[in-house]
Order: structure tokens, then C-alpha cells, then sequence
């Protein structure tokens, strides 16, 4: 995503809200408030629809903070873009946010081609699903999976088969928008994060799991289960043939406002050793926050053999940045290119994905 803004005065609106979205873009990447993230989203989206002569007499004329969604903030920075200058408020969130995000695992971060974990406002994401694969497109992706939450987490309002069936039409509709818009060579990925319900099942229909290209499976409910029966429960689940990606496995929390929380107990090595066994990858969750597996784990499903996913984990566009954590981690713990799935094209990625298929 390009920072800088675009057209001379009376310009076209992509200007504004390039420099609306880079903003929201840049707060979301440095974890910052939500509220003031969502004033910049809601501005761009007040803006999207607009005509350049509607915009021009919103600007011209001071009456930007009479529309919805535009503060005296946000109504700057559109004046100010609008005008062909880039915005003050965007030159100092690009001096401060903008780089790398950590010094290490440069070269695995230019290896990824997708992530496989992200969510949208259809579960408890806060962006719409199109804005995620624009950005993930813009930030150089080939494929972005998206994976919002299963039924059984109402919480995070999962998704019903019914809503799951209506949000996979979607997803075709922006793969044709990209397409007919000459961005043929991004996919956003049929996906889901599930549940892994108490007895190892997963919470879904397989009828639905079969319509997916990747499933993410994770743990959410009872994480302080006695370590043999969560043990029996996770090898269970990566036993599934629908299960490609064992997410966060011990949904510990390290830091942030959510707290923190302890992880899952279970037997290690008899976990990675079925994910070996039934190809399933380890998800190297990005989020700071997690940061799960710990390291000792990631570095026992390292020796192990594992498969490994490097993901993000986003629920906002912003947040897709964060696999530079992740990448940062994989490499201090020595796993190579070749053993993280999402460094592999789409469609080595989709085949080893599919049950039905050979194993990539």
C-alpha cells in the first residue's frame, strides 16, 4: 500500500481514501486504538462512494463533518489529500509505524506468498473481507485464506452453515472483481478457523469443510482440560482428514488487553508426531500477544518434522503485518522455507490442502 496520495487539486476521491485506508492501514499495524482506527475506516467508506464533484464541493465548500462517519480529523486529512498534499497526520504515522516491524526473519518474510489465518467482520473481525484481501494484495500476497470462526463460538459470532454458504459466494464475487480488475493472480481462499469440539470432533458440517480450500483448526473452549484427555482431544482433531492447520495449539496469551492466560497442558510430542503422521502444519501464530507455540514447542515440532503455517491471525487489515513476528521466530528457531506451507504457490498449497488429493 502506497502512503503517498495521488492527483493534483479536484483530483479524483482515491486520493482521499488511499490516505484514509494507509492511516487506519498504519494504526492498525502498531496495535493502536480501535476507536480512533474504525473513525479513519468509516471516513474512507463515507468518501469511497462519492463523486469527484460531490467531493470537490464537500471540500471546497467546509462540509465534510456534516457527512456521516467524518470527524474534524478525518475531514483533514481528505482536504488535505484532495488538495495533492499528503496529509501531516499520515507523514508522522509513516515515520513512526511504517518498516519492519521486527530486525529479524527478513528472508521468510519475502519467502511467504499468503497467510492462512484472518478474519473478517462476518465473525469478529472488524473489516469487511473485501478490505482484507485488498490489502493482503497490496501488501504483496498471492493468496489470502479466509478463516472466520465455526458455529460453536458465539462469542466471536461464528458462522452457520447457512451464513458460511452465503460468505463463500462472496468470495467468489471479489475473486471475479479482481480478476475483471487485471488482478487475476490474487486468490482470496475459501477457509474457516474451527472448532475443536470436547471429543477431538470439528465443528462444522463436512459438507461445508469439503467446499473449503483450508481449515484452520484450533482449540477455544475448556483450554485448562486435564493434559490427557486435551491430549486425546487435539490428536483427535489433527486425525480429521479435513484438518490442515493445527491454529494457536495452546491458546496461551502473553501480553495485551485481552490479559494474559496460561496454555493448554497436553503431551507435546504425541500431538506434533499425529500432525506428522497426518500432515497436518503447525501454525506459528503471529500475534504478539500469543506467540504460540512457545518456543520450546515450536523448536520439539521442529525436531519432530513438522510441517509449519505461518500466520497472522488478523482481525483487521493492519494486523496482516504482523507475520514479520512470526517469521522472526522461525527463523531463530532454524525451520527452513521449504517446510512452511505458505511459502509453496496457491496451487501446490490447495492440492496438499484437499483430502482427496496428494499430498504436496
Amino acid at each position: 500500500m502506497s502512503g503517498a496520495t495521488t492527483g493534483a487539486e479536484g483530483g479524483p476521491a482515491p486520493g482521499p481514501v488511499a490516505a484514509l485506508r494507509r492511516i487506519a492501514f498504519l494504526l492498525e499495524r502498531a496495535r493502536e486504538d480501535t476507536y480512533k482506527i474504525k473513525a479513519f475506516r468509516s471516513a474512507a467508506a463515507t468518501v469511497l462512494p462519492m463523486s469527484p464533484d460531490e467531493l470537490a464541493a464537500a471540500v471546497t465548500g467546509a462540509t465534510l463533518t456534516d457527512l456521516p462517519g467524518i470527524g474534524a480529523s478525518s475531514a483533514r486529512v481528505i482536504t488535505d489529500a484532495w488538495h495533492g498534499r499528503v496529509p501531516e497526520r499520515l507523514a508522522r504515522l509513516e515515520a513512526e509505524h511504517a518498516g519492519p516491524l521486527v530486525p529479524g526473519g527478513r528472508e521468510l518474510r519475502a519467502a511467504l506468498r499468503g497467510d492462512l489465518h484472518s478474519h473478517s467482520d462476518w465473525s469478529d473481525g472488524g473489516s469487511p473481507l473485501e478490505e482484507m484481501a485488498f490489502t493482503a494484495l497490496e501488501l504483496g500476497h498471492d493468496y489470502l485464506v479466509l478463516t472466520d470462526h465455526s458455529p460453536r463460538l458465539t462469542v466471536a459470532h461464528g458462522l452457520s452453515a447457512e451464513r458460511l454458504a452465503r460468505q463463500l459466494d462472496v468470495v467468489d464475487a471479489v475473486n471475479d472483481h479482481l480478476a475483471a480488475g487485471g488482478e487475476s493472480g490474487f486468490r482470496l481462499l475459501k477457509g474457516i478457523e474451527v472448532d475443536i469440539l470436547d471429543d477431538g470432533s470439528l465443528d462444522q458440517s463436512e459438507e461445508m469443510l469439503s467446499r473449503l480450500d483450508v481449515r484452520v483448526a484450533s482449540v477455544h473452549s475448556k483450554l485448562a482440560m486435564e493434559p490427557e484427555p486435551m491430549t486425546r482431544r487435539m490428536v483427535a482433531a489433527v486425525a480429521q482428514p479435513w484438518t490442515n492447520v493445527l491454529g494457536h495449539c495452546t491458546g496461551r496469551l502473553v501480553t495485551g488487553n485481552r490479559g494474559t492466560r496460561p496454555g493448554s497442558r497436553f503431551d507435546a510430542r504425541a500431538v506434533f508426531e499425529a500432525c506428522l503422521e497426518h500432515d497436518v502444519a503447525v501454525e506459528i501464530n503471529s500475534r504478539p500477544e500469543r506467540r504460540d507455540p512457545p518456543t520450546k514447542l515450536l523448536e520439539l515440532a521442529r525436531d519432530v518434522g513438522c510441517l509449519f503455517s505461518i500466520d497472522s491471525d488478523a482481525h483487521a487489515p493492519g494486523q496482516l503485518d504482523m507475520l514479520d513476528h512470526g517469521c522472526e521466530r522461525a527463523e531463530l528457531a532454524g525451520i527452513p522455507a521449504e517446510r512452511i506451507v505458505n511459502t509453496w504457490p496457491v496451487e501446490r498449497l490447495v492440492s496438499w490442502a484437499d483430502p482427496g488429493a496428494s499430498s504436496g
